[in-house]
Formats: structure tokens, C-alpha cells, sequence
């Protein structure tokens, strides 16, 4: 097969050519020799014509995550790649290239109209995360599967679909086929699809469609239940109880206990295990129950505290929009006073006046700076103390009610030492005559062998607890941790802003006093 490349050079997206089409499409005259003497900031650019530029591989666009309109028609693009930075896009042209397969378009999540017209693609797939795809041009390519159309039923804001020129064309019962499982399209091939069109489709596979949405149903329902769980998991995992509400902490003791498993054979041993797991699981569900209602009472604290510094900082904007408004009326007087008068020592005397009124505006307006910072580091130290002692009290609490299952464990063991024991007095008098495995009875060769099984057994599940209590406490120590140095951050930052906002806006008003034109009254 002849490339097209093989009589033309290749061309690539260097910085030389973005520049170049940047410039080409940006404003002209004045506003596009400033642009130029300014330079031109990728990231700002919304709209992108690569189109005509023998173009063989997509690349260097990341830089323009603004851009919403991407044109990279005819060239001699072969593979669908580097466009994972444009999540902004919503118009892509890759039509008259020698594309393949449909495929890196993942991140392209706001993409409405998408052309992939005259390009060599067999299959339409890979396009799950384009949901709010409205337009899909896929003509002339090499389709030949009616079946593959069904998969375009999850875009449910599909309106224009065109495939024209591919194989599936070819099917008399093309159009009917498409009309009736897509529903809601109302352009194919660029014409209106008529209501007797529609009709004929929905008659001729209304059956096939009903067991196609009744599969649709249950595969959706499904989904919306893992997601329901996936959520539901995130809320216990904000919370450090997950996988507490339930047998799995007591499960986990198990997993990897092998000692645990021989002895299970023993008389005895399993209704002891059994009632053991009961009172296990009731104080995880404790902790569970206990970690989401104090989750819930982390979450208030925190939005409350978020309230009450938005309005300490609307009232803070409010009082300083009050006196650059004020200043405004007499800084403005004072520039009409100024401008109008023809005795130099009166301009001096206004200019020094004013300087002083912008020296007054800027120590009011630190000033009401400073008292915001007074009255946030109140509010904030308020904050940290309440969430500090909430994690202490969590916890603590949570220390004592693993404190109780270590006690279970100890209780636990304690009786299976002693059946045990009993065990093995019984196997060496030869009164035991319950029937066990050959590694379960090896065990009992001796004292030290049955002790140092059980012992090992212990040793697992104390550890087991252990290193979950040691992951709650260190997880939600590190939120306390992480949310209160955000807080302090935050507002360091917030501070240093504004400060260098106060001083910007004053030198501005300076800066402009000190450059009138005074050329007239000089004469």
C-alpha cells in the first residue's frame, strides 16, 4: 500500500508552526502587532486551524488547555494521540487523514461534534467517555458491521450521525436499522429522518429492541449498584471505618492463620469460634457506627468554620469597596482641580493634599486588613482547637473499643489453650476418640508444639487488630493534621495577596498623580 507520506515530506507540530497558525488566525492590524510584540500565551488560545499541513503525528498541544476548537483536517495523521490536555475541547475535526482506529479521545469529556469522515476505520468504538457528543461524522471509512451502530446508543445527546460511504450503506435495511435503535436521532447522512422512516424501523425490530433494552437495564442497573457501592465505601473510607461494618477485621484474623485452621478441628473449638466472631463483629460495628456519626460531626464543624470566614471576608470586601468608593469622589475632585487650575503653587498644594489622601486611603485600607487578619486568626485558632479536640475524643474512643477486642482475643485464647491442653492430655492417655487429620494430630506430639501453635495463632490476630487500629488513628491524625495547615496556609496566603493588592492599587493611584500633564500651565 502507497502512503501518502511516501511523496510527501511529513510535516510535524513544532513551536514554530503553532506560533505561525496562532498568529495567522489571531486578531490583525493593531491588536495583532500588539499580540505579536507580547508575545502570544498558548493557554489562552480557544480555536486552532492545522488543517492542509501534511501533518503525520499529533503533538506539542498541551500547552493549549483553553482550546475548544481543534481542526486537523487533511493531513496524514495515522494514529489518534496526544490530544489528553484538551479537556476543554468541544469541536474536533480529524477528517481526510489515514486513521485506523478510534482511540486516545479519553479526556475529551466536553467533546459535542467530533468528524472522523474519509479515514480507513473498520470499527466505531472507544468512545465511552464523549458523553456529551451531539454530532458524529464517520462517513467514508470502512464500517461493515450494522451491529457496531448499536454502540452508539449510549450518547444520548446524539443528534447528527453520518456514515455515509462505509459498507453498512450498502444494506437495504440501513437506514430502517439505525432510525429504530437510535431513537433520538434526528439528522442520518445529513438529511431529516421523516416520521415513516422512523415507523417502518420501529415495526420491523421493535422485538430485538425490546430484549436490547431490557439487557441495557439490567447492565445499567448494575453498574448504578457497584457505583452506589463505590460510593458508599468513599463515605466509610472519609470516616477510617471502612470494612468495620461487618465480619471482615474478624475474617482478615484468619486469612493467613494456618495454626487457627488445624485447630478448628478440636471438640468445642467451633462454637467457640462462633461466639467469639459475634461479640468481634458487634464492636466493629461500633466503630463503624461511632467513626460515621463523628465523621458527620468533622464535616459540620468544618463547613461552619468555612461560613463564618466567607462572611468575615464579604464584610472585610465590603468595607474596603466603601472607601475606594469614598476616596474615589475626592481623588477625582482633586484631579479636576488640578487640571482646571493655572497657579502652579495651587497644583502643588492640591498634588501634596492628594498624595496625602491615597497615603490616608492606603493605611485605611491596611488597617482594615489587619483587623481581618485579628479576627481570622481568632476564628481559626477556634477551629483548630474544636477539631483537634474531635480527633482526640474519636480516637481515644476508638483506642477503647479496640482495647476490647484485644480483650475478645486474649478471652479467646485463653480457652483455646485450655482445650488445647485438655486435647492433648486425652490423645496421651489414649481417651481421645474423635477422629482428626494427620496435621491437625501432629500438633499434639507435646506440650510446647500445642502451646507455640496456639501462641503463633494469637500472635496473628493481635497484630492483625493492632495495625488497623494503628491505620484509623494515623489516617485520621494526618486529616487533622493536613486540614488545619491548610487552613493556616490559606490564609497566609490570602494575606500576602491582598497586601500586595493594597500596595499595586496605591502605587497605581501615585503613579498616575505624579504623571499628569502639566504642559499648558509650563507654557
Amino acid at each position: 500500500m502507497i502512503r501518502l507520506y511516501d511523496t510527501i515530506e511529513p510535516n510535524v507540530i513544532d513551536e514554530e508552526l503553532l506560533k505561525l497558525a496562532v498568529e495567522e488566525q489571531g486578531p490583525q492590524e493593531a491588536a495583532g502587532q500588539v499580540a505579536k510584540q507580547e508575545g502570544i500565551n498558548f493557554k489562552d488560545v480557544k480555536s486552532l486551524q492545522l488543517d492542509f499541513q501534511n501533518i503525520l503525528r499529533i503533538d506539542n498541544l498541551w500547552q493549549f488547555v483553553s482550546l475548544r476548537k481543534l481542526q486537523l483536517d487533511n493531513n496524514i495523521i495515522e494514529k489518534i494521540d496526544g490530544l489528553e490536555s484538551l479537556v476543554n475541547l468541544v469541536w474536533l475535526d480529524l477528517s481526510f487523514n489515514n486513521i485506523e482506529t478510534i482511540e486516545g479521545l479519553d479526556t475529551l469529556v466536553n467533546l459535542e461534534d467530533l468528524s472522523l469522515f474519509s479515514n480507513r476505520i473498520a470499527k466505531m468504538d472507544a468512545m465511552d467517555s464523549l458523553v456529551k457528543l451531539q454530532v458524529f461524522s464517520i462517513g467514508n471509512n470502512m464500517i461493515d458491521n450494522l451491529l457496531n451502530v448499536i454502540y452508539l446508543r449510549r450518547f444520548t445527546y446524539l443528534r447528527s450521525l453520518n456514515l455515509a460511504g462505509n459498507p453498512i450503506c450498502d444494506d437495504e435495511e440501513y437506514k430502517l436499522f439505525v432510525t429504530a435503535y437510535l431513537p433520538d436521532l434526528v439528522y442520518l447522512d445529513f438529511r431529516l429522518i421523516d416520521a415513516h422512516t422512523r415507523e417502518l424501523g420501529d415495526a420491523k425490530y421493535q422485538y430485538s429492541i425490546y430484549e436490547l433494552k431490557h439487557r441495557e437495564n439490567q447492565i445499567q442497573a448494575k453498574l448504578e449498584e457497584e457505583q452506589a457501592t463505590i460510593a458508599e465505601l468513599e463515605k466509610h473510607k472519609a470516616a477510617y471505618v471502612e470494612y468495620l461494618n461487618g465480619p471482615f477485621l474478624f475474617d482478615s484474623l484468619y486469612s493467613e492463620d494456618v495454626e487457627a485452621a488445624k485447630l478448628a478441628y478440636l471438640p468445642g473449638v467451633p462454637e467457640l469460634l462462633e461466639t467469639y466472631k459475634t461479640k468481634f463483629v458487634e464492636i466493629c460495628q461500633n466503630i463503624f457506627d461511632y467513626g460515621l456519626v463523628q465523621q458527620e460531626k468533622r464535616k459540620a464543624e468544618v463547613a461552619i468554620f468555612y461560613e463564618c470566614l466567607e462572611e468575615a471576608l464579604q464584610e472585610n470586601r465590603k468595607q474596603g469597596l466603601k472607601e475606594v468608593e469614598d476616596f474615589d469622589k475626592i481623588y477625582t475632585a482633586y484631579l479636576n482641580t488640578i487640571r482646571n487650575s493655572n497657579d502652579i503653587q495651587f497644583v502643588d498644594t492640591k498634588m501634596s493634599e492628594c498624595a496625602e489622601e491615597i497615603s490616608r486611603l492606603f493605611d485605611r485600607l491596611m488597617t482594615l486588613e489587619m483587623q481581618l487578619v485579628e479576627q481570622l486568626e481568632e476564628t481559626i485558632n477556634n477551629f483548630e482547637r474544636n477539631i483537634i479536640d474531635m480527633v482526640g475524643v474519636f480516637v481515644e474512643n476508638v483506642q477503647g473499643l479496640m482495647a476490647q477486642c484485644r480483650d475478645l482475643e486474649n478471652h479467646h485464647h485463653e480457652k483455646l489453650l485450655e482445650i488445647s491442653i485438655n486435647t492433648l492430655e486425652k490423645i496421651v492417655k489414649s481417651e481421645f476418640d474423635e477422629d482428626l487429620p494427620d496435621d491437625v494430630r501432629a500438633l499434639f506430639s507435646d506440650k510446647d508444639t500445642v502451646v507455640n501453635a496456639v501462641g503463633a495463632s494469637h500472635d496473628i490476630h493481635l497484630l492483625k487488630i493492632d495495625n488497623r487500629e494503628d491505620d484509623l488513628i494515623t489516617n485520621v491524625t494526618s486529616w487533622c493534621t493536613a486540614t488545619v495547615d491548610k487552613v493556616h496556609n490559606d490564609e497566609l496566603d490570602r494575606n500576602r495577596k491582598r497586601v500586595k493588592e493594597i500596595n499595586q492599587y496605591v502605587d497605581h493611584l501615585q503613579t498616575d498623580l505624579d504623571n499628569m500633564d502639566f504642559g499648558d500651565l509650563l507654557d
